[in-house]
């Protein structure tokens, strides 16, 4: 399926690097003026369906029900054409934010996605009840004020290492992601360190005009834009859940310049990294 370019690129809560949601729809089918806007998220998402159906359409039409989850990379233009009763827990995540440190684990299972496996899972029924029981865990955690982000990653990598399990992907995986899934790639791993458009062009042998352009039609973002947004999100988590100093922030997220820093969150945010923070503790 051509997908034409992304009308909406959706964000994550601005203080969360995983989120959960539980949502139930009765009878829903997008109004024709936006049925052929697909959107694209900032972070990677797994949708598990608990109930009902529903019709959606990434990369092909896929349809739904009880047992299945769908994984949406981070950048995959996709819109729901149709639910019926559905209900789906879904858990969404900053990808660059947990990848750090073991990018397989996280990373696998979205990145053969962009290679073209298939995006939907179909999960065994005896293996359920306790895959259910991790969504419902990660809710109840993330929703704690100061939750630890060592819990966060545990739990999302069982998650992610469930779906794995369920798979039918072939041993030696997809290896035909494109430049866009390629580009993708090299920003999550890489965008917390030194790296330009010029660095993404390069790891994948096209010109920076090239790169950014294809980005952008796919996606609704350019590669600078993701550059940015994969730092923000890790800025954010730092900000929020430790004492670090802003310029030490900075440099943990790919900035030698703490001023350039500074002045890329407030255009980003509104508010400086200091007031950012001080905000958000004081509630």
């Amino acid at each position: 399926m051509k997908h034409a370019d992304a009308q909406a690129v959706e964000r994550a809560p601005s203080d969360r690097t995983v989120f959960v949601m539980h949502r139930s729809f009765e009878h829903c089918s997008p109004k024709r003026s936006s049925a052929h806007a697909a959107v694209t998220h900032e972070h990677a998402v797994v949708a598990y369906y608990v109930g009902g159906s529903s019709c959606v359409e990434q990369n092909g039409r896929w349809t739904l029900g009880p047992g299945d989850a769908l994984l949406v990379p981070a950048g995959t233009p996709h819109r729901v054409v149709d639910l019926e009763h559905a209900e789906l827990w879904g858990v969404g995540f900053c990808v660059p934010c947990f990848a750090a440190d073991d990018p397989a684990s996280l990373l696998e299972p979205f990145e053969r996605v962009r290679a073209g496996a298939s995006a939907v899972v179909h999960i065994p029924e005896q293996r359920r009840p306790f895959l259910l029981r991790l969504f419902e865990e990660l809710r109840d955690h993330t929703s704690k004020q100061n939750s630890s982000a060592a819990v966060d990653r545990s739990l999302l990598t069982l998650i992610l290492n469930e779906v794995s399990q369920a798979a039918s992907w072939p041993e030696d995986g997809a290896t035909n992601a494109g430049v866009v899934g390629e580009s993708l790639k090299v920003i999550e791993r890489r965008c917390l360190g030194p790296l330009t458009l010029a660095d993404v062009a390069r790891a994948v042998h096209r010109s920076p005009a090239y790169v950014t352009t294809a980005l952008r039609r796919a996606t609704g973002k350019s590669a600078v834009e993701w550059i940015i947004a994969g730092r923000m999100a890790e800025a954010r988590r730092h900000l929020l859940h430790s004492d670090e100093r802003v310029d030490i922030i900075a440099e943990r997220v790919g900035y030698a310049d703490p001023t350039h820093f500074i002045r890329i969150f407030r255009r980003e945010h509104g508010q400086t990294p200091a007031a950012w923070r001080a905000e958000r503790r004081s509630k």
